[in-house]
């Protein structure tokens, strides 16, 4: 599981703090002056393996700071529970958020860690109670955790994925409502909204998240955009990243470059209409 960590890695992500948040975003930091766009999302956001993620195009066309709050492997809860992060969102003209995945938030079943939400913390009694035949030490990571559980019993596991559905709606809308600039959602991935990806293998995201959950938050939102990669994109765009051998695995599961592309293109002509 090494590589759900950023670990050694070819490219320099210059990371940087901002305000008194202890989370490393990617860098060159930028001075926090407006008018400028923010970007909250996770590992496509931040831009591993790429040397321009779409926060770093879309900045290039729209001739405005664009801020980059990504962070790998995030979840809702590492951006909702930072105050630096929400008065940075607060400030900017326009705040994009990448949808990202259900597996990674504190639930009423299992806690994660607050900065790094793929860390898998403890099991809470109820979980416990409904699996008592699994030996909670032996995961560190939600996905090893969610699969295993789902392998174990998928009709119990229903019951944990309808909880992450509806934790993630709760707390996206409340992350949305303390932002106080126009919010634009979106929806970065290799499938549509339409196709909820349940398969915790490296690269389905964003897990368990469907149309449905999408439309429940939209109302808290000016825009909703929605890049969905083809399988020619991400291996076209695989050939443009930049990653070690030891890498590759982690690599594979982006959606490259061509895909970022896209989704600056889409993003001017959001942010363009709201600025």
């Amino acid at each position: 599981m090494a590589f759900e960590t950023l670990g050694e890695s070819t490219l320099d992500y210059v990371p940087c703090r901002y305000g008194k948040s202890k989370i490393l975003f990617r860098g060159p930091k930028r001075k926090l002056t407006a008018p400028y766009v923010a970007v909250v999302g996770g590992t496509e956001t931040y831009g591993k393996f790429l040397e321009h993620p779409y926060p770093a195009l879309t900045e290039g066309v729209l001739d405005m700071p664009v801020i980059n709050l990504g962070y790998v492997n995030a979840g809702v809860d590492v951006f909702a529970l930072d105050p630096t992060v929400n008065a940075i969102c607060s400030e900017a003209r326009v705040t994009v958020i990448e949808i990202t995945g259900a597996q990674n938030m504190s639930n009423r079943f299992y806690a994660v860690h607050p900065r790094r939400n793929d860390r898998f913390l403890r099991a809470s009694n109820l979980l416990k109670s409904i699996y008592r035949d699994v030996d909670f030490t032996e995961f560190h990571f939600t996905r090893h955790l969610l699969g295993a559980l789902r392998a174990t019993s998928a009709e119990r596991f229903a019951m944990v994925e309808q909880e992450l559905r509806e934790a993630w709606v709760a707390r996206m809308k409340g992350f949305m409502s303390t932002i106080e600039s126009r919010v634009v959602l979106l929806w970065l991935s290799a499938h549509a909204p339409e196709r909820r990806a349940t398969d915790t293998a490296w690269g389905n995201d964003p897990l368990f998240v469907d149309r449905d959950m999408l439309n429940a938050v939209a109302p808290f939102a000016e825009d909703v955009v929605e890049v969905v990669a083809t399988p020619d994109e991400i291996a076209e765009g695989f050939e443009g990243l930049v990653f070690s051998e030891f890498e590759e695995p982690s690599a594979r599961g982006m959606l490259g470059t061509v895909a970022h592309a896209r989704v600056a293109s889409a993003l001017d002509a959001s942010l363009r209409r709201l600025l």
